[in-house]
């Protein structure tokens, strides 16, 4: 089990005393007041507090908080990636829904997303709200905690802009009066309240060299310098340009990270925590869970590497899965002759003794890189639910590409940023890059594309760099809708027409 995992269980009364968020009204105002005491009887000393902490952390996880709804593969889904896939086109509607850009506000994935994040921020606002009345805490334990706090609640906002765009910030606990007030805010607004929470954390979070191995998996300064500077580029801060550059050498001078020396063991077991991971979301194979603790955020399993499996797969090396997310033949033929491609797809055609049953939109190419392998099932509840894969959420490789980028649209050095971009390349063995100014900055994007294949970054990539009209008007993209999901429409009906819809839906 993982270790951020083995304190979960024994949060389980505080989950469901937390459990509220403003994101679920109906929820919120349901809860009886004998569990609002013990909320607020609860931190009392560092183990509780801990306790509270491990529970803010646990909302990374969730996949299940209104159906199948898995942050990275979803992406992949909505980029040039991959498609839906599933059995057929009814298999699972909200996720033919954004791969062919025809969401609507009842239609999508965009409740889960909004839910569990909301949920998440809830956590973490409650948790800094109480941190300081704890009497014996420790400065040392309130400062770094305080830091995790914020780190996350920077994480679970970046998702929902690059998600929804104008979304409501909350940074306090609310009332049931308040809910009414609570107005949605621009991305720059969000952002702002991203960049502080980022940068009020870094000072007090440790190098990855100072976490022992029964804390892996809590967040460290790097993390959170990779995080801000993935931020400035996605907001497009061209002034922004030289923070990214040095916040992600001061990640790479720190000598906590490097690169795996072999691409393919990068998502294996053996790696995780590894010396390329600069965060990961954890998950375990040892939970138990079955479908009656599905939906209910208990669950600790990976369904997602369940969904990217072959659908009825007979054969060696894999177990069968249910055929979602089948890579597209174009990311097929651009990896072709790649040393990386047989560690990011597998070609299903060409596996000897081995026999599928052909999906919706099936290409022949599957996911690799989460791939369900047969020596990694779970021995204990449904197998399906259970599967211990941990999402690589930030690669040192994905540190590198970015100050390469930084570099460049800083003006920068443009021989440094080449060292970074030809370290990538290199550890595959592929040819050194020269290229400078522009076309090195589009090298840059190349490699990106190569090398964080099918990892769920692409869709926002594409946003990011206004490529996403051109890349998937085939797939029915319009420009300045389909960049954002829809809000939700019970989140709109429940605020009584305080939250408004996105452009387009």
């Amino acid at each position: 089990m993982k270790q951020m995992n083995k304190f979960i269980k024994r949060s389980f009364i505080l989950l469901i005393l937390v459990g509220t968020q403003w994101g679920c009204k109906r929820d919120f105002l349901d809860v009886k007041p004998v569990a609002r005491e013990l909320e607020i009887n609860y931190y009392r000393n560092e183990a509780q507090a801990y306790e509270a902490l491990v529970s803010i952390y646990d909302a990374l996880q969730w996949n299940d908080q209104g159906g199948f709804t898995m942050f990275r593969m979803l992406l992949n889904v909505a980029s040039d990636e991959c498609g839906a896939g599933g059995s057929d086109a009814s298999d699972q509607p909200s996720w033919v829904a954004w791969d062919q850009f025809k969401t609507n506000p009842n239609l999508g994935p965009q409740a889960g997303f909004w839910k569990k994040n909301y949920r998440g921020i809830y956590r973490a606002n409650l948790f800094l709200e109480k941190i300081n009345q704890i009497p014996d805490a420790s400065s040392a334990f309130k400062s770094r905690t305080i830091a995790e706090a914020k780190c996350l609640r920077a994480k679970f906002y970046m998702d929902l802009l690059q998600l929804f765009g104008r979304v409501p910030l909350i940074t306090k606990t609310l009332l049931p009066s308040d809910y009414y007030s609570v107005k949605q805010e621009n991305p720059d607004v969000i952002f702002s309240q991203i960049e502080r929470d980022l940068l009020d954390a870094i000072p007090d979070l440790p190098l990855a060299t100072a976490v022992g191995s029964a804390e892996l998996g809590r967040l460290t300064k790097g993390a959170a310098q990779a995080m801000l500077a993935r931020g400035y580029l996605y907001m497009n801060r061209n002034d922004k340009m030289g923070d990214v550059a040095k916040l992600c050498e001061e990640v790479i001078n720190s000598n906590a990270y490097d690169l795996e020396k072999n691409y393919g063991d990068i998502f294996k077991p053996s790696s995780e925590f590894g010396k390329e991971s600069v965060f990961e979301i954890a998950y375990s194979e040892n939970a138990r869970s079955d479908w009656g603790s599905f939906g209910s955020g208990w669950g600790e399993g990976n369904v997602a590497v369940q969904f990217v499996g072959m659908r009825d797969y007979n054969g060696p090396l894999f177990a069968p899965g249910w055929g979602f997310a089948p890579v597209n033949k174009s990311l097929a033929d651009l990896l072709r002759g790649d040393p990386r491609f047989a560690h990011t797809i597998i070609d299903a055609d060409t596996i000897s003794g081995g026999s599928y049953s052909k999906g919706y939109q099936n290409t022949g190419f599957f996911i690799r890189k989460y791939a369900p392998i047969a020596a990694n099932k779970a021995s204990d509840g449904e197998p399906a639910l259970n599967w211990g894969n941990n999402i690589r959420e930030i690669r040192f490789a994905d540190v590198l590409l970015m100050a390469a980028e930084g570099l460049v649209r800083s003006g920068g050095s443009d021989a440094a940023a080449q060292t970074y971009l030809n370290r990538v390349r290199n550890r595959v063995g592929l040819s050194a890059i020269a290229s400078t100014g522009n076309l090195l900055l589009l090298d840059i994007y190349k490699e990106r594309q190569l090398e964080l294949a099918t990892e769920g970054h692409r869709f926002f990539d594409l946003v990011r760099t206004n490529q996403a009209s051109s890349v998937l008007s085939v797939d029915g993209f319009i420009k300045g809708v389909s960049e954002f999901l829809p809000i939700p429409q019970n989140e709109i009906d429940a605020s009584q027409g305080v939250i408004t819809q996105n452009k387009g839906y």
